[in-house]
Formats: structure tokens, C-alpha cells, sequence
């Protein structure tokens, strides 16, 4: 009974993670009242709704008042905007939901990187006060929290975009608004995805609301599937090669070879996947349990035979979002806005501020007055930057989506480049329409391998420990000890070995793997499970790894 009840507690220690039995207890209690009430559509999106909000605050505490705080003003603010007569009053109000989601956003994950930027152009020395924490202990008397840090709540990111979509999709007259704040407070809160994605989209969640619920043998089977498969990729391709390999490399590179570096970086590539991916599969695989239905996030993104088309396989919610939100709005393939050139040189300034060096001014400076004056002496440059430099700034925010660091955004810069190298080489390379296996495969290794070294801005614990991983990739290879590595780690790389061919795979495998588990007997699916949990636990580190997305 006191593990019950300290299920359904708050604690730091003990969040609600899908790869802990906690999280298994609660999803079984939750379904056998599920079960009772998921037949009367009030009733079912009532209670979904009062779990997913205990769900978010065992997992973030009091930070559930900012996701309620979000989910009202969006309610009202999209009736506002679907009740309006006049267009400006529309926009008006659409402004005011993107505003004030995205402050709310930047007040908790960007904090301290403008005010380390304002520091750094000022020479002043101010420091973060988390001002919100400090009114609500004079309003309650009592130091509930910490005022002097400001700490992200999990899940923020994915939240605040369905939200904004929801009153632009309104504003696009693409959606009605729902009547009911209770079924919104669902659509903004469904636990399964809640806290690391995928983003879903107003107008392919909420017509499941009223939608009478079925489960059939396929959907259950399929769950079970997903269930089974994201806990693999989680707890034995992603937890069990960075607990026993990838942290120890991370945290200290310079103690270790170039080539060790440049096989943790391989590792990296795969514990990512299957940590992300893995979340993934386990959230659509519960959603499907109870009767709805979340999107594809993942499509095989290391069969990618470039980078635009990588992006297009992985976080799909996002890049899809970033899309439809963001690329087209600013003018997509078309032409610059001045909304582009602004974000443009807001980024730039931040760089120079960031940089601190009058070299380093002076050399983008000169970059920029030649660009100029190529570009007025010959006009033909202005088309190709103007239908590229939304490419660019979409990947840079979408770097900085996922973390308030420069290292993000160089990452995100780098994936732009990529992206936009491969627009151009495609006009001349003589494999682009290539269909022979050696050149789909180069290809696909090409883009692995860029994809790959470029996300140690992603993973890197800070700039210098990013530099000193590139130096000893560079400069200290010792390619001698390399046999001696690959047998101390054999488990290791085994399980690295494993996860790619797993992953590379033909689809049609995959497929009649997943129907073959589908049309089995439930006691085969049962003895299925007990065997895929045993394995899971075997591998299971005494400190748990939280799943990598949550920090976003």
C-alpha cells in the first residue's frame, strides 16, 4: 500500500519513467478504471484528464500551474480568435497566444542565455532571479521555491508548440475551437506524450475526442509491439552502451584515444535513436491501449540518403512543425521576408556578443559587406540567398529549441549547411537518380557519418570539452590500442553492433515481424513480454538514465 501511495506522490527521486515498474504500476491502475469509464465520452476524457495532470506533477511537481496556465489562456484565446469579426482583432489575438506561450517559454529555458548575451554586451553583472518563484512566496507566505535559479519544467517545449498551433490553425480557419476546456485540457495534457513528444496537432487529436473508442485485436497487439520494442531501444540499445561506455568517454575526452572518441560518437548516434525513438514507440504503444492514435516520430532515420531527407525521418512531429509554423510562414522556397532578415541578424548579434573578439567582428563583418557587394554585382546571388536563408535560420531555431546554448545552435547551423550543400550537389552529381547498391549505400554512410560527427555539439558537456574531442580525434588517434578497446568493450560493441543491423533492416522485416507478433497467441505475446522485461531488467543501471528529451 505505501508503494501505491508513493507511486501517486511527488518526489524528486522517484519520477514517472517509462522504463521504471512504477510507471507500470500506475499505467495499470490507471487502465483497470479506464476500462469501466472509457465508454461514456465525459467521463473518459475527464478522467484522462485528471490522470495526466497527476502524471505531470509527479513529474514536475508545481510546475503542473504553468501547463494549466498555458491550456486556459489558449482555450479562450482561441474562441477569441474564432469568434472575431474583423481580421486585425484575429491577428491581434493570435499575436497574443504566440507571445505570450513564447515568453512563457523563454522566461524558464532561455533565461540565462540572453542574460549571459545582455552581460556580455554591457559589461554588467546581473544574475537570473526567478521572479515568478519570489511572488509566489510572498503571496503564500512560505519558501515553496528557489529563488535564485530557475529551473526548465519538463515537457515545456512540446506543450507550448501544440498550443500555439492549435490557436494559428484556428486563426487559419484550418480548426473550430473546442467548447469544452475540460477536452482541451486533455488534448494539451495526454500523459503518453506529454513531456518528450511527439508534438501532436490539434487537428488530427481532437477529432478522436468525440470518436467512440475501439480497441481491436490488431490495436492491442500493435501496442503490446511498440511497448515491447521501445523498452529494447531504450534500456538495452540506449541505457546500457552509455552507462557502460559512452558517459565515461563524454565526460572526460582528453583520458581517452581519437578512436575511442570516434566510437563513442557511433555509440552517441545509436543511444539517441533509441532513447528518443524508443519514448516514442513506448507513448504511441500506451496512447493505443486506450483508443488513440499519436503520430510516426521516427522512419528509419539512418537509412537517410542526405540530410534534408534525414530530417524528414526524424522527430517528425518537430520538423513538420517547424514547417508548417515557421519555414513557410517566414517564406519558405520562395523568397526572404523581412521577418528572415531581422532573425538573421538578431543571430549574428548574438554571435559577435557570444564571440567577444574584435577579430572574430571583423572578419564577419567583412563577410557580410562582400557578400554585399557580390550580390550588386551580380543580382543572381539575391535569389539563391533569399531562397536559402530560410532553410538556415528554420534549422538554427530549431537548434535552439533544443537547448539554450550556443553548441545548439552551432549543431543546427551545421545540419542547415548540410542540408543546403546537398541542394546544390545534387545539381551536378552524376549518382543523384542512382538506384546501383554501392551508391545508395555511400550515400546513406555519408550522411550516417555527417549526421554523426556533427552531434557532439549536441551531446558535448560544454564548447572545451567539444574542442578537446575534436583534438584527439584529429591529433591522437593511436589506432594501435584500437583492437585492444573493441575486446575490453566486446559487450559493448556487440550491443552497438546489434542496434544498427536492427536498424537497418529491410522495412519489409520489420513489417511481418510486427504481424507475426500481432496474429500470435495471447500466451505467446505474454511469454514474449516476460522475456523482453527479463532481458530489460538484466541490463537495468542502478542509476537510472532519464530519457534525453525530457531536458528540452
Amino acid at each position: 500500500m505505501n508503494r501505491i501511495i508513493d507511486i501517486f506522490s511527488f518526489s524528486e527521486e522517484t519520477p514517472l519513467l517509462f522504463t521504471q515498474i512504477s510507471f507500470w504500476i500506475f499505467f495499470a491502475l490507471v487502465y483497470l478504471i479506464y476500462a469501466v469509464v472509457y465508454k461514456k465520452k465525459w467521463l473518459r476524457i475527464s478522467y484522462l484528464f485528471i490522470v495526466s495532470l497527476l502524471f505531470y506533477y509527479k513529474t514536475s511537481g508545481l510546475f503542473v500551474g504553468i501547463l494549466l496556465f498555458s491550456t486556459i489562456n489558449d482555450f479562450f484565446l482561441g474562441k477569441g480568435i474564432y469568434n472575431a469579426k474583423k481580421v486585425i482583432t484575429k491577428k491581434i489575438l493570435v499575436g497574443i497566444s504566440v507571445f505570450i506561450n513564447l515568453a512563457t517559454l523563454c522566461y524558464f529555458k532561455y533565461a540565462y542565455f540572453f542574460t549571459n548575451s545582455f552581460n556580455s554586451l554591457f559589461k554588467t553583472d546581473y544574475e537570473v532571479v526567478n521572479h515568478l518563484a519570489l511572488w509566489t512566496n510572498t503571496i503564500s507566505q512560505y519558501d515553496y521555491f528557489t529563488v535564485d535559479s530557475i529551473i526548465l519544467p519538463v515537457g515545456i517545449s512540446f506543450y507550448t508548440f501544440q498550443t500555439i498551433s492549435y490557436s494559428v490553425d484556428i486563426y487559419r480557419k484550418q480548426l473550430q475551437p473546442l467548447n469544452n476546456i475540460i477536452d482541451f485540457g486533455f488534448f494539451v495534457s495526454f500523459f503518453p506524450q506529454l513531456v518528450a513528444g511527439p508534438i501532436v496537432r490539434a487537428a488530427d487529436f481532437i477529432p478522436q475526442i468525440n470518436t467512440k473508442i475501439t480497441i481491436s485485436k490488431n490495436d492491442f497487439g500493435k501496442a503490446v509491439y511498440l511497448i515491447l520494442v521501445g523498452l529494447i531501444k531504450k534500456m538495452i540499445f540506449a541505457d546500457y552502451i552509455a552507462a557502460n561506455f559512452l558517459d565515461r568517454v563524454f565526460d572526460a575526452p582528453e583520458m581517452f584515444s581519437g578512436f575511442t572518441n570516434i566510437m563513442a560518437l557511433l555509440g552517441y548516434s545509436l543511444q539517441i535513436y533509441g532513447d528518443f525513438s524508443g519514448y516514442t514507440d513506448i507513448a504511441i504503444g500506451v496512447a493505443l491501449l486506450m483508443g488513440f492514435q499519436l503520430p510516426k516520430n521516427f522512419n528509419s532515420p539512418y537509412k537517410a540518403r542526405n540530410c534534408g531527407d534525414f530530417w524528414k525521418r526524424w522527430h517528425i512531429s518537430l520538423s513538420t512543425w517547424l514547417k508548417d509554423y515557421l519555414y513557410i510562414p517566414l517564406g519558405g522556397n520562395r523568397n526572404g521576408t523581412v521577418a528572415s532578415y531581422i532573425i538573421c541578424l538578431s543571430f549574428l548579434a548574438l554571435l559577435l556578443i557570444a564571440l567577444q573578439s574584435y577579430t572574430y567582428t571583423f572578419i564577419i563583418v567583412g563577410i557580410i559587406i562582400s557578400a554585399m557587394v557580390l550580390c550588386l554585382i551580380f543580382p543572381k546571388i539575391i535569389k539563391h540567398f533569399n531562397t536559402n536563408i530560410n532553410i538556415l535560420l528554420t534549422m538554427l531555431i530549431g537548434g535552439l529549441w533544443h537547448g539554450a546554448s550556443w553548441k545548439f545552435v552551432i549543431w543546427g547551423g551545421l545540419n542547415g549547411l548540410g542540408i543546403l550543400t546537398y541542394k546544390y550537389w545534387r545539381r551536378i552529381s552524376p549518382y543523384e537518380k542512382s538506384k546501383n547498391a554501392i551508391s545508395l549505400a555511400w550515400k546513406i554512410g555519408v550522411t550516417f557519418l555527417f549526421i554523426t560527427f556533427t552531434r557532439v555539439y549536441f551531446r558535448g558537456n560544454s564548447m572545451e570539452h567539444i574542442s578537446k574531442q575534436y583534438y584527439q580525434i584529429y591529433y591522437n588517434m593511436n589506432l594501435d590500442n584500437a583492437l585492444q578497446l573493441l575486446l575490453e568493450y566486446k559487450s559493448v560493441f556487440t550491443v552497438m553492433l546489434i542496434g544498427y543491423i536492427a536498424h537497418w533492416l529491410p522495412y519489409s522485416f520489420k513489417e511481418k515481424s510486427l504481424n507475426l507478433f500481432i496474429s500470435s497467441h495471447y500466451f505467446i505475446k505474454l511469454i514474449i513480454s516476460v522475456i523482453v522485461a527479463v532481458l530489460c531488467y538484466q541490463t537495468y543501471a542502478a542509476d537510472f538514465q532519464p530519457f534525453i528529451y525530457f531536458q528540452f
